[in-house]
């Protein structure tokens, strides 16, 4: 058959274009090389590339590249434990999470008469780990710290009532303003500031166990850096990057004084020791705290807003990007103006989390005003080229704000949140927010307790 085609194609005996002649399964491996432009385009130029590009195998194919292994995975368990596995449709699941354009909050609750569950506070960490939620100090009524673990486990037949853990030793000081970032089933915490206003520049490593009797255990352990170590500080940003590096960038170090350095955690494969450097590179974003730094990919970061050296809160993005062990902080400009509500955009103690679709989700913080908010943007990272020479990209469409609908949660700053595995729900807890009738400080700040799960609405 092959010979029969080959001599076919020399001698221009066959029958329409020659790119129909190739095998099919070469033709799925070259689809999976195009964009999804391309892939639709393709699907209309004759019966047979229709035929293929409405295949089930490649849809699957084509979620596991633009979603992620990870994330397939995770949301084909969650249609198996809900019973839609008979209507499942890849092309379906594909098309409806880039027309995702709404959230549905659902407040969770705690088993009935369960009064062991973590206290009101802000400014705490919250990370989704091997299955687990675990929370972390923060500061709560009248300023003071907190130094207290919590473990939530969270599985496929989660029904909304969680159960939580206390853990009790070797436990980090009490702090808040703190940041702790998931390492595969690890989490590694740096910084923070304690109620007597001292700054922290420790760095602990927290694991996860899951036990054979379906028990769970968590321990903290202080990480060995060695004598050099970012200057102490609390209210910076951090994430993993490269799924095994922690990047930290400004905060309020000594005296109240905002910084603006970048700092990278190389831990070592053991997980016993890690290795403090400093990223000295022109430009880079300018001094802030209360900002967030998001990894979008393997080797690119995202840095947004905070409150700057003049107390004046901020909306600008920085891109980091750590591709082939060269670095540099990239700033990508845009036009408030140009988007609709954009006015409302600036922001300090907001989180940004990276969910389903390859998308920033940035959710709450606080204006200039201290005016909570309690609203969803989305960062589109696709819209951000791959990166060039320039020390700057310009950009006119990236932001687009979300509906929400459902439970109506308190407008809040200085919460957290994280993502599960599928990057479709996001769980926040606690913060600071407005509206108390009895405020518990004359100052009329607010630590709330309220545990909620972001839906990103899917009609699947």
């Amino acid at each position: 058959m092959e010979e029969t085609t080959s001599v076919s194609y020399c001698n221009h005996n066959y029958s329409g274009s020659p790119i129909t002649n190739i095998p099919q399964d070469y033709i799925f491996t070259i689809i999976l090389f195009l964009p999804i432009d391309a892939v639709l385009s393709l699907s209309m130029t004759c019966k047979r590339f229709k035929a293929i590009t409405s295949s089930d195998t490649l849809w699957k194919s084509l979620c596991k590249r633009d979603l992620g292994s990870t994330c397939v995975d995770s949301l084909l368990k969650s249609c198996n434990s809900n019973h839609h596995v008979h209507q499942f449709s890849w092309m379906k699941l594909y098309k409806q999470v880039y027309k995702i354009d709404s959230v549905c909050c659902h407040k969770l609750s705690y088993p009935h008469g369960d009064l062991d569950f973590p206290k009101a506070r802000a400014s705490h960490s919250l990370n989704f780990v091997s299955d687990c939620l675990v929370l972390f100090g923060g500061g709560s009524d009248g300023g003071r710290h907190l130094d207290d673990t919590w473990v939530a486990y969270i599985g496929n037949d989660f029904q909304k009532i969680l159960k939580w853990k206390t853990v009790h030793s070797g436990i980090p000081s009490g702090r808040f303003g703190h940041t702790c970032v998931e390492m595969g089933d690890f989490l590694v915490l740096f910084g923070g500031i304690n109620d007597h206003g001292n700054r922290q520049n420790d760095t602990w490593i927290g694991k996860l166990t899951h036990n054979e009797n379906k028990s769970i255990t968590f321990s903290w352990k202080m990480l060995d850096v060695g004598s050099v170590a970012p200057p102490p500080r609390g209210a910076h940003a951090a994430c993993c990057i490269d799924g095994k590096r922690m990047v930290i960038h400004g905060g309020i170090g000594l005296n109240g004084l905002r910084l603006g350095d970048t700092w990278i955690l190389e831990l070592s494969d053991s997980h016993c020791f890690g290795t403090w450097i400093e990223i000295a590179i022109h430009p880079s974003p300018p001094p802030r705290s209360g900002h967030t730094l998001t990894c979008v990919a393997r080797n690119k970061t995202i840095l947004f807003g905070g409150r700057g050296l003049g107390y004046e809160v901020l909306h600008d993005v920085w891109l980091l990007d750590t591709c082939q062990g060269y670095m540099r902080w990239i700033q990508v400009l845009y036009d408030l103006q140009n988007i609709p509500d954009g006015v409302s955009l600036p922001r300090v103690g907001h989180t940004a989390t990276m969910v389903l679709g390859g998308r920033l989700l940035i959710y709450g913080g606080e204006d200039s005003s201290r005016h909570r908010k309690n609203d969803f943007w989305i960062l589109d990272i696709s819209s951000i080229p791959s990166t060039g020479a320039s020390s700057k990209i310009v950009l006119t469409r990236m932001w687009k704000r979300w509906k929400s609908n459902g439970y109506e949660p308190k407008s809040r700053s200085f919460h957290r949140a994280c993502v599960d595995p599928s990057g479709r729900y996001l769980y926040v807890f606690g913060g600071m927010v407005d509206g108390l009738v009895q405020p518990v400080e004359p100052s009329g700040l607010g630590f709330d307790k309220e545990l909620f799960h972001v839906e990103l609405v899917l009609q699947l």
